[in-house]
């Protein structure tokens, strides 16, 4: 409306005299700049805009760094400036629902334009001779704060991620819905159950992350995103991204966390990221806690198509990974033993083979390291007291072929014994908010969120049977 309001003043003022004129319209066109909305980070949800045959994109701001964040949530000196941020990483950015295919076949044809001033941001209805002031971005071009990137108004009519949600029933979201165990405006987490792998793939038909996707994403602009990851047997604290940033940082808090570890800074309390585990093992370690370091090392079994954790041998290859794990004996009954395991790097499979080979003392249920173990398996008779309190009740169906009853130690096959009990991490949340509202911010002050994940069904069950045995 403004914009118009210009032109028709400019051509009612084409027959007086040129001075006035220009006078005038300057007068107009600094009044409709300051009252321009102020560009804002895109983790403000500021809208894009379909202007005309154009959509505009917020204006470039240089988003926070959320590597150097993580690393000063750490308590480690901040990383040195990144390079500037492209114009490909930027449309990704501020359109996540678009495909990589799409954005950079836009870029081919020419059809990505950038604007530095701002009367042609907020005109839709440019003059000719403002629209020769678009220039054409190529995919590598570094971004300036204030600049404005163009795309054809006709990719909003492209399906978004939020479209997929129709796929499931309401039966199907409120079951995802209710493992939620916390949720802010930067993470949310939930309480995997035992089965449900947590990243899709070959023949993988649901997955954490596609359901994640698709029935908590809420009012965000992005989909909750993976920052680590869970077996697909085990259970317990899955904590999840709800930006761009702040999935950045937490990935840079749990990078830290391992190579704090590596570099001997082990103490509790400095630890800017906590994880306990529960696990059910088969015998008893020799001490009741230690700290086990031992690396681990990938092989491909005989079929070409399998792969296993070993513990590496004397002398660390180029493919090992060291990993450290501490421990501590909860209880011990009848040839079980309750472990507390705090896992100090992140390997896949650490804490299972270190159960395995280093303990001597295999999680129940882990068929893969602990298959001599389980070859003779003998389900535990459940006790008189437990027999007598019990009531049979129909057995619940639940979605995505889930089946959560059952597989305790009193059964044949019995299931993975692993939980996630417990995460403590800074509040990414705060930490956020301390950063955009002053540039002096102490981060050693944030406060820590304590994240507790209940047992599942299999395991509270184990625990009772045990119990009733002391």
């Amino acid at each position: 409306m403004a914009a118009a309001l210009v032109r028709l003043w400019q051509r009612r003022l084409s027959s007086a005299p040129s001075s006035s004129a220009r006078v005038l319209s300057s007068v107009l066109l600094r009044s409709l700049h300051s009252a321009a909305p102020a560009s804002s980070p895109i983790e403000q949800h500021e809208p894009i805009k379909p202007k005309g045959k154009w959509l505009t994109l917020p204006p470039f701001s240089p988003p926070i760094d959320g590597v150097s964040v993580g690393k000063e949530l750490a308590g480690r000196p901040p990383v040195a400036e990144t390079e500037p941020m492209s114009a490909l990483k930027w449309i990704r950015r501020c359109c996540p629902h678009l495909p990589m295919s799409l954005v950079q076949k836009l870029f081919r044809l020419r059809q990505v334009r950038r604007v530095q001033t701002a009367q042609v941001v907020y005109d839709g209805n440019a003059t000719p001779a403002e629209q020769g002031r678009l220039r054409r971005v190529s995919v590598k071009d570094a971004m300036m704060p204030g600049e404005v990137i163009l795309l054809p108004v006709s990719v909003q009519n492209l399906p978004t991620e939020g479209s997929y949600r129709s796929k499931y029933n309401d039966v199907e979201i409120s079951f995802v819905r209710s493992l939620e165990l916390y949720k802010d405006e930067a993470i949310i987490v939930v309480n995997k159950p035992p089965g449900m792998p947590v990243q899709g793939g070959v023949d993988i038909r649901y997955s954490m992350d596609v359901l994640a996707a698709n029935c908590l994403k809420y009012e965000c602009s992005e989909p909750p995103r993976l920052v680590h990851r869970l077996d697909r047997d085990s259970s317990g604290v899955l904590v999840l991204g709800r930006t761009q940033t702040s999935t950045t940082i937490l990935h840079s808090l749990f990078r830290e966390k391992t190579s704090g570890a590596l570099a001997d800074d082990i103490n509790v309390t400095q630890r800017p990221l906590q994880r306990k585990y529960l696990a059910l093992v088969i015998g008893t370690p020799r001490h009741s806690k230690g700290l086990i370091s031992a690396p681990l090392a990938k092989i491909v079994l005989e079929d070409g198509k399998s792969e296993r954790i070993i513990i590496a041998g004397g002398g660390k290859s180029a493919s090992s990974q060291h990993a450290l794990t501490e421990y501590k004996v909860i209880r011990s009954s009848h040839d079980y033993t309750w472990l507390e395991l705090f896992p100090l790097t992140g390997r896949k499979h650490q804490l299972r083979v270190h159960c395995a080979e280093v303990l001597g003392t295999p999680i129940v249920g882990d068929h893969k390291y602990g298959r001599h173990a389980h070859r003779k398996w003998e389900p535990m008779r459940l006790p008189e007291s437990i027999i007598k309190g019990e009531k049979i009740l129909p057995k619940e169906k639940l979605p995505f072929g889930l089946e959560l009853d059952g597989r305790s130690i009193s059964e044949k096959l019995p299931g993975l014994h692993l939980h996630c009990k417990q995460m403590v991490l800074p509040n990414i949340s705060v930490a956020l908010q301390k950063l955009q509202s002053s540039t002096d911010h102490d981060f050693s002050k944030v406060e820590k969120l304590n994240l507790v994940a209940p047992l599942p069904s299999h395991m509270q069950r184990s625990w009772e049977i045990l119990s009733s045995l002391l």
